[in-house]
């Protein structure tokens, strides 16, 4: 019998390999089976719907009097002898000349029983029909089938079953983290059948990241790939997935002849398909990174093929799981599978429309991020924002195929400026200068596209610090300004000459310059770069005047962003207050700001601003001689700033000079060793996790309980969750799945606690617990022990 772990030796429940994985799935089905006598279990071939289905068959077995039964219907080539083949599997003995049917009746009237039924897509209408009959004369029948689309019978419950767990790479930031994803798990199960040494190590775990990644986690696929380990290392299996129909062959010579070779599988599935269902499963691989309705409406909606005929087809694409259905709130994306996608690819690219698709899909996302620039100074910034991280990979091929196309590289500039929201909000900064950078390099010309990407490749270059670069930039983009004598393009030259300036410590100047750049947005008419320069305006004010002018260049921006519903500028400027306020000593004015900013963060999770916010509020918890705080907020800061490949030296050296007298006094205060090991624990934070650890911290520093009150009071409410928890033998991840944050927010408490306590490990922590519930003494929790 399989043990709940998830693993173990499967007995009469699918075979004699292990079953990894599966426990929210097979939790599920067990929930659904009780709540509905017909389950149909759905996904693509290969997803592994046969073996799951049979497992929780075995975990079933008792609740069932007769015990289970298991119909398989691959083999069968004609929907009429469906019926047969259930007489044959449930060993129905009857020599008389009544039909199958009534034969199954009969023979099923009075039992309790659970039946599998494997495999019914491509019979799939008798098949319902049958066993709609058989559950309407038979009370005590419960039926388990699997098939890549459902049956459509009243009362079916549909369970979509997903691709095993896939860790990205951070999360798979040391080969110990294996066990946290079930596509990994798998491989290594697999591969030790053919190299009992195979091990995933720091050299190789990248490769199986990427190899599961890839694979899309799918275990046929894996299963496949892990045979190839007899011979090839997993680098070498990675490097030659782009030949995967070739290379994932070898099954087990047992299995049905489609699940010996991945081209079989979904060969398979493609004979399942209708024309119109096989055309726009085609002409949707031309999308690597999943898009929504619109997206597949305008690009594959075309000729014989309207857009008007798109969601009927992509419905029953999505019944027979070639296309997969993700709902994020009201919003739907469809995606395939990678495996089914290059298959699709295959096939577009035999149809000669290829270069058809690739242009509809640029022209798609030119239009959407040229909207996105027209509307962004007003309401539903971060959603689009969202959509853009959502659609990065489609972006980089359009971008890709403008680069790589004769006479697209003008229509790729605008594409690329026009994201310059995504590259400097979204996330990718270095992305998107490497991607301005090489079309710079091919779009020759005095021309407006060039100019405009010019300005938008000097501000990310001047956001990473490489300011001779930038200058050369903006030496060109001044000269072709002037040619063309185009006032937008002179604003902005003044305006990004002016961030050079401000960068570079040349505050006097740069002040001017942003004077001359708001004159020149705001006689264009452009409110959003109005507040973009007005904010870096009072940056400058910031270090250089004195602390009225800068906050009331911030009031304006606050003012004026809030009337249009405008949050990123809005951001940017509550930093700026939070850091005059400090820099004047009002470190209550200064932490509201900083505070307010990082919540707009929440949504937008904006790199820049948010390390620069998280700098921030490091230097007011220092002044509050809150080191330990400071500690944390400056590792997490720190984290941000490596995601982003800069750093907060590009922002010029007074805000550099801060930044390290400030952190010279966290270590004289805290210790070298002890920083050192908050920035190692902190390192792997991503900029959501940071934020959120942040505003934990500022929430948990004023004491809320009523023991606290006119007594020292080293932990919070939450730290002493945290280490009643830590007593209880969890883990941080189990401590965070039961407090339901992440675990690098728990990891940061932990951090704290110990620093408070003075205790050097978890197991101190544990034994002072002990030691309070032992005495009955609740109140000592809210005293610092002795270290």
């Amino acid at each position: 019998m399989h043990d709940d772990s998830g693993r173990g030796c499967l007995v009469g429940a699918g075979g004699l390999t292990s079953f990894v994985g599966r426990r929210q799935e097979i939790a599920g089905v067990r929930r659904s089976l009780s709540a509905s006598r017909l389950v149909t279990l759905t996904g693509p071939g290969g997803i592994g719907k046969t073996r799951l289905a049979l497992v929780v068959a075995d975990r079933v077995r008792r609740a069932f009097r007769d015990g289970i039964q298991v119909v398989q219907l691959a083999s069968l080539d004609d929907a009429r002898e469906v019926a047969s083949a259930f007489t044959s599997a449930l060993a129905v003995l009857d020599q008389s000349n009544r039909s199958a049917t009534q034969q199954l009746v009969d023979h099923l009237g009075t039992q309790q029983v659970l039946l599998v039924v494997d495999n019914c897509e491509h019979v799939l209408t008798a098949t319902a029909e049958l066993l709609a009959e058989l559950l309407e004369t038979a009370p005590g029948l419960r039926v388990l089938a699997t098939s890549r689309e459902p049956l459509g019978i009243a009362g079916e419950l549909v369970t979509v079953i997903p691709t095993l767990s896939v860790p990205t790479a951070e999360q798979l930031h040391d080969a110990a983290s294996v066990d946290h994803s079930e596509a990994v798990q798998l491989l290594v199960d697999r591969a030790r059948s053919v190299a009992p040494d195979f091990a995933v190590t720091d050299t190789n775990r990248l490769a199986v990241q990427q190899l599961c990644e890839r694979l899309d986690g799918m275990p046929l696929a894996i299963e496949l790939a892990a045979i190839r380990l007899r011979t090839l290392s997993v680098g070498q299996v990675v490097e030659r997935l782009d030949r995967r129909f070739e290379l994932l062959t070898g099954g087990s010579r047992v299995a049905r002849p489609r699940q010996q070779t991945l081209r079989a599988l979904i060969d398979w599935s493609h004979e399942l398909c209708s024309d119109d269902e096989r055309l726009l499963w085609a002409r949707m691989s031309v999308f690597p990174g999943g898009c929504d309705l619109t997206a597949v409406e305008e690009v594959c909606g075309f000729g014989d093929f309207a857009a008007e005929r798109v969601v009927d087809v992509l419905d029953r694409l999505v019944a027979k799981s070639i296309v997969i259905a993700e709902h994020i709130g009201e919003r739907v994306r469809y995606r395939q599978l990678m495996t089914v996608r290059e298959y699709g690819a295959e096939r577009l690219d035999e149809l000669g429309e290829l270069p058809v698709l690739r242009r509809r899909m640029r022209d798609h996302y030119l239009r959407q991020a040229r909207s996105m620039v027209e509307r962004w100074c007003g309401p539903g910034q971060h959603e689009m924002l969202a959509t853009m991280r959502r659609d990065h990979a489609n972006l980089l091929a359009a971008l890709e195929w403008s680069l790589t196309t004769p006479d697209e590289h003008p229509a790729g500039g605008r594409l690329a400026s026009f994201l310059r929201y995504h590259w400097i909000a979204g996330g990718s900064l270095s992305e998107g200068r490497r991607w301005l950078d090489r079309i710079l390099d091919v779009l020759d010309g005095d021309t407006v596209e060039r100019g405009s990407v010019l300005w938008v490749a000097a501000w990310a270059t001047l956001l990473q610090g490489d300011r001779e670069a930038a200058a050369v930039r903006l030496a060109e983009l001044e000269h072709v300004a002037a040619v063309l004598d185009d006032p937008e393009l002179a604003a902005h030259a003044a305006n990004w000459r002016a961030l050079y300036h401000l960068f570079s410590g040349s505050l006097p100047t740069a002040i001017g310059l942003y004077h001359r750049a708001v004159r020149g947005h705001r006689a264009l008419g452009s409110t959003g770069a109005v507040l973009t320069a007005q904010f870096q305006l009072a940056m400058a004010r910031n270090f250089q005047e004195p602390a009225g002018n800068a906050l009331e260049t911030c009031r304006e921006v606050l003012a004026v962003s809030a009337r249009h519903g405008e949050r990123w500028n809005h951001a940017y400027a509550l930093w700026i207050s939070g850091l005059q306020h400090w820099r004047a000593g009002d470190m209550a004015a200064a932490k509201q700001a900083a505070t307010a900013a990082l919540e707009i963060q929440r949504d937008f999770t904006d790199g820049v601003c948010t390390a620069l916010v998280l700098e921030l509020m490091s230097w007011i918890a220092m002044s509050n001689q809150q080191a330990d705080d400071a500690a944390m907020l400056g590792a997490a800061a720190g984290a941000v700033w490596h995601r982003l490949g800069t750093s907060i030296d590009a922002f010029g050296p007074h805000i550099t000079a801060d930044s390290l007298r400030l952190a010279q006094q966290v270590v004289e205060t805290v210790g070298a060793e002890r920083v050192a090991k908050v920035t190692q624990r902190l390192a792997h934070l991503t900029k959501a996790e940071a934020i959120e650890l942040a505003l934990e911290i500022d929430a948990a520093v004023k004491p809320t309980t009523a023991t606290c009150v006119a007594r020292s009071c080293p932990l919070t409410d939450r730290e002493l969750q945290v280490a009643r928890l830590i007593a209880a033998g969890l883990s941080n991840r189990a401590i965070a799945e039961n407090l339901v944050i992440s675990p690098r927010t728990v990891d940061g408490h932990v951090e704290r606690m110990l620093g408070k306590l003075g205790f050097a490990s978890r197991t101190q922590v544990a034994s002072w617990i002990a030691s309070l519930d032992e005495s009955g003494d609740e109140a000592r929790a809210h005293r610092a022990p002795a270290p």
